[in-house]
């Protein structure tokens, strides 16, 4: 094991990434030379472009882990859960394209790769990739603590689901005098505030484990606060994958955050 865990899964989330993004480049060749317009009648190439890169991206990783770290579990998005990992002492949870529905869009560059290691009972190795983005943050290199954002007449910056935004957010903003930021990927969330180009991650409505796992562990890394919206711990590795809420800052933003959401809930 002469390679370090989280080098391996910053190593193994931009590969996998850099696939993802040939896969993307290649149907949007296809698409402006016009190649076999008859073959796609009655096709949605968007669709088959997520599909493809879930499963690209999945067997890639899935493979490499086996090989590098052959006596480890690994709990994915894209596979059936294996029950053997509830007693392991080392999982690797993966979301091979966190984001598919902005990869789909090929002028989005919110979606992203997640892997993280969960070892007796706490995260200990993360990284997040953002392809489009040409970045990836993890633990191996744990990015300098965000700035808390700035008082006075600039709101704090909310980055929130563009699709499926907690009911309670708009409260909420109106409460802070707040601005919400739709975005896609929820590592593309978390790494706008682990980068200090937002102010804090707010989610509720349902997720699973590899949607958080590796964002909220590089977010640790950073020095951010991480938790569910109510305060208490995020666990993994669990037998509910279940998710549902989430809240990533500054620690110096948490009290006054939680609160809030306390407040509008």
């Amino acid at each position: 094991m002469s390679e370090a865990d989280d080098q391996l899964a910053a190593r193994l989330a931009g590969q996998a990434g850099e696939r993802l993004l040939g896969l993307r480049a290649a149907k949007d060749h296809g698409k402006d030379a016009g190649q076999n317009p008859a073959e796609d009648h009655g096709k949605d190439p968007a669709k088959e472009l997520r599909a493809a890169g879930d499963r690209l991206s999945h067997e890639f990783l899935v493979a490499e882990l086996a090989a590098a770290r052959p006596h480890d579990t690994v709990l994915s998005e894209e596979a059936a859960d294996n029950p053997a990992r509830l007693s392991a002492e080392r999982v690797w949870i993966i979301d091979p394209l966190d984001g598919t529905r902005e990869f789909g869009e090929l002028d989005r560059d919110d979606w992203a790769v997640h892997v993280a290691l969960w070892e007796r009972g706490e995260l200990t190795a993360g990284a997040v990739a953002l392809p489009a983005q040409g970045k990836v943050l993890s633990t191996a290199e744990p990015p300098p603590p965000a700035t808390p954002g700035p008082g006075g007449a600039t709101p704090l910056r909310i980055v929130v689901s563009r699709t499926r935004p907690p009911e309670f957010v708009q409260r909420l903003a109106e409460k802070l005098g707040a601005e919400l930021v739709p975005m896609g990927s929820a590592g593309a969330k978390a790494s706008a505030v682990i980068l200090g180009r937002a102010d804090a991650y707010v989610h509720g409505g349902g997720q699973y484990e590899w949607d958080s796992a590796a964002p909220v562990a590089v977010a640790r890394a950073a020095r951010l606060h991480a938790s569910r919206i109510d305060g208490s711990p995020l666990r993994y590795n669990q037998a509910d994958l279940s998710i549902p809420d989430i809240l990533i800052c500054p620690a110096d933003l948490a009290p006054d955050l939680l609160a809030a959401i306390g407040g509008v809930l």
